[in-house]
């Protein structure tokens, strides 16, 4: 746990430049006293909470180090103005949803109930999953120990204790804060087991969701294009535009009104086309600019109210995506398109529609979703894995670098947006006691382009691209965009830093907290749980894995528990034990992998859920242990670095020396960083900074995420809720 000492001195009456170290067991803090000044009368929140997802301390060392970030600004400034963690250690398993809410409850995973991305609620039929950002904070009652609803939470969100205590509090798109009533899934008429009240702030804007199209590339020629009609060069001209040659049209796709394929929230069917006109006055047919509109609607001049967007305007030029928004659309969706190569006679056009969403509705925090809306604009498309990838359909003829443009115009214009949707909180909640933001990079980017191991492969199609064969180009671009992520989500910090401001002595007027929920590593290799169980003779009816990243909770479906249980407590018992069993002996023995070993054991940790002694005990198959909570698997287990669960192609691509399969346990994965692995690893360190009114500044050796919570409660004077298990940072006075 790490001993706390209490800082015993105060430094705010000493008026001279003083120099002070101070060593406490496993902390070192270095402070420096300023001479007083008067206090800034414009009203700005108590603490401002921002979390970067990803952000790892070894790669903010080094860009720090190298240039690549501005000591000046963002995180260099609060290390200078404050205090920075060496390490902040994040909770078991280290994966997003889970880490996120123990910073929000000061509650391990086994305690705060939210055990992963994706996981079962025991109290559900066996077949269901729920998100792991939507699911009940603090658990719930199965339904044996009384109703469903009526339940002492074992965690809870510090934002109850401020409320409870007259404090204001604002959520910009931060996990566990979106105004959900939350049900058990695939239960009939499930009560609530966690309101929406619980779950919703002064000021609330949730994290945004699909709005049911997902992207999708076009690729066209000049064969594809017709003249356009008069009544298109009438629009053209009413919208201001004007084109040196003869304005070109083809049809862009239709989506429907209804069914597949079609908007959630829709306003009907949109048949979207694509103008292209030359702007240059130069005498030649020279293509620059492609206008993307709905053929019902006709082209619009860009608007300058949001959500409205007008027609989107792409000037090949320009490297940048231009937003959309489908009017009429009830629940205000919108997307994004870009264009990745434009040939000056339309010989060769390729462009991309990003997906389509929405900020949710959710009706407690309406008023807010709409603020958001209407004054930022509709949720834009965030970093698209599944383009890279060539998931996503009309991708595949596109060539890398344009893919990698993509992506690197997402991270931007995301970024940009999140840090948006904060400053407008921010902005009108000025006088709030604690504003929670989230800002989802370097994360995306980490997953996407952390190619720094030799046994990963460069080409993700090709096995034989690892050690000698990696493409030493494409790691360099890697890096490239990692770097880029780093310097976005810095910016989003220097943004918040500069509307809250900075006082006389150049700090923060507001205490400004920057974590991270988690480090990154690399990984190698795709892992196939589903597989390797059923190669040891497991049914799925009696036994389902759920995945996170590399952890993994088995579930047995056990009779009185979940409502379709199948399996006697008798036979849970040998379950469990075997599945222990199957876990532990799973290795990996190819030399290419294995880094000189014979054979490597991929699992590096396996927890089972307690037994009672007495079959007959109340709590069977409903015990907790230290890294086991009420909804965990039955089996919780943890994979070693380099091995993650996510990844696998489609069709599976095997690794090299493999032999050949047609249900290959390990593959090589199309993509490189991941998380969710042993929170004592180094790589899994999350990031900490501080500075502002009640901050000293120096270095901190350790501090944890649990920590977060009772930390903010301690500055605000509110004692923290029974449920929590961390402890105040000892911040010391600025």
């Amino acid at each position: 746990m790490g001993l706390r000492v209490p800082f015993s001195c105060s430094l705010a009456s000493l008026k001279h430049f003083i120099p002070i170290v101070i060593v406490t067991f496993g902390l070192t803090f270095i402070f420096h006293s300023f001479a007083a000044t008067p206090a800034v009368n414009k009203p700005h929140p108590k603490i401002v909470l921002i979390s970067l997802d990803g952000a790892t301390p070894p790669l903010l060392d080094r860009y720090f180090a190298t240039g690549v970030l501005d000591k000046r600004k963002g995180l260099g400034f609060l290390q200078s103005q404050g205090l920075v963690a060496k390490q902040n250690q994040t909770i078991t398993p280290s994966l997003t949803a889970p880490a996120h809410i123990a910073i929000g409850t000061g509650s391990t995973a086994a305690r705060n109930d939210i055990n992963a991305n994706s996981f079962h609620l025991v109290a559900s039929p066996f077949k269901q999953n729920i998100s792991g950002f939507a699911a009940p904070i603090g658990g719930y009652s199965v339904g044996i120990d009384g109703p469903l609803d009526d339940h002492t939470q074992t965690a809870e969100s510090l934002w109850i204790a401020l409320r409870n205590n007259g404090k204001k509090v604002v959520a910009a798109t931060f996990p566990g804060a979106d105004g959900l009533d939350i049900k058990i899934p695939g239960l009939a008429d499930s009560p609530i087991v966690q309101p929406a009240s619980d779950r919703t702030v002064d000021y609330t804007v949730p994290f945004g969701a699909f709005g049911g199209v997902g992207a999708r590339g076009f690729s066209f020629t000049a064969a594809d294009f017709s003249d356009a009609a008069s009544e298109i060069i009438q629009q053209l001209t009413t919208a201001g535009r004007s084109s040196f040659s003869p304005v070109k049209v083809t049809t862009l796709e239709t989506i429907p009104a209804s069914g597949s394929g079609s908007l959630t929230g829709g306003g009907g069917s949109y048949n979207l086309q694509v103008a292209a006109i030359d702007t240059s006055n130069d005498k030649a047919v020279n293509y620059d600019t492609l206008i993307i509109f709905d053929a019902d609607r006709g082209i619009q001049p860009r608007a300058s109210q949001p959500p409205a967007t007008g027609s989107a305007y792409l000037k090949a030029s320009d490297r940048t995506s231009s937003l959309f928004y489908f009017e009429g659309s009830t629940n205000k969706v919108g997307t994004s398109f870009y264009v990745t190569q434009l040939a000056s006679d339309l010989s060769q056009v390729r462009l991309a529609r990003y997906s389509a969403n929405y900020i949710p509705r959710n009706q407690a925090v309406l008023a807010d979703v709409d603020d958001a809306n209407n004054n930022v604009g509709f949720w834009v498309p965030q970093p698209d894995f599944r383009i890279p990838e060539r998931i996503s359909s009309g991708f595949d003829d596109f060539p890398d670098l344009e893919l990698e443009a993509i992506y690197q115009d997402q991270v931007r214009t995301f970024v940009d947006y999140q840090t948006r949707i904060a400053l407008r909180a921010i902005a009108r909640n000025s006088d709030a006691d604690l504003v929670l933001t989230y800002i989802e990079q370097p994360d995306g980017s980490g997953h996407q382009f952390l190619i720094t191991d030799p046994r990963q492969a460069t080409d993700f199609r090709d096995p034989n691209s690892i050690a000698n064969n990696q493409d030493r180009e494409k790691i360099e671009r890697y890096q490239k965009y990692l770097r880029s992520a780093y310097r976005a989500a810095n910016t989003a910090v220097q943004q918040i830093i500069k509307a809250v401001g900075t006082n006389k002595r150049g700090r923060p007027n507001s205490n400004i907290i920057v974590v991270s929920d988690h480090g990154f590593a690399p990984f190698h290799t795709a892992v196939s749980l589903n597989n390797y169980l059923s190669s040891l003779g497991f049914d799925n009816t009696k036994v389902r894995a759920i995945t996170s990243g590399p952890a993994v909770n088995i579930y047995i479906n056990l009779q009185g528990r979940e409502p379709d249980g199948t399996v006697s407590k008798a036979e849970y018992v040998t379950l469990q034990q075997q599945l222990v069993n199957a876990l532990a002996k799973f290795t990996d023995t190819n030399p290419n992998y294995t880094a000189g070993s014979k054979s490597v054991a991929i699992f590096d940790k396996i927890y089972a859920r307690p037994i009672p002694n007495d079959p007959s005990d109340r709590n069977f198959g409903l015990d907790t242990g230290e890294f086991i909570g009420q909804d965990s698997g039955d089996v919780f287990a943890i994979m070693r670095l380099g091995y993650n669960f996510d990844g696998t192609q489609t069709p599976v691509v095997q690794r090299l020396g493999d032999p050949a399969s047609e249900t290959p346990l390990l593959s090589v994965p199309n993509f490189y960083g991941a998380h969710g692995y042993d929170p004592e690893l180094p790589e899994m360190s999350a990031i900490f900074y501080a500075a502002g009114p009640d901050i000293g500044t120096g270095t901190i050796k350790r501090v944890r995420n649990i920590d977060i919570a009772p930390t903010i409660l301690r500055i605000l004077g509110v004692q923290p809720a029974p449920t929590v298990e961390g402890d105040p940072v000892n911040l010391g006075r600025a």
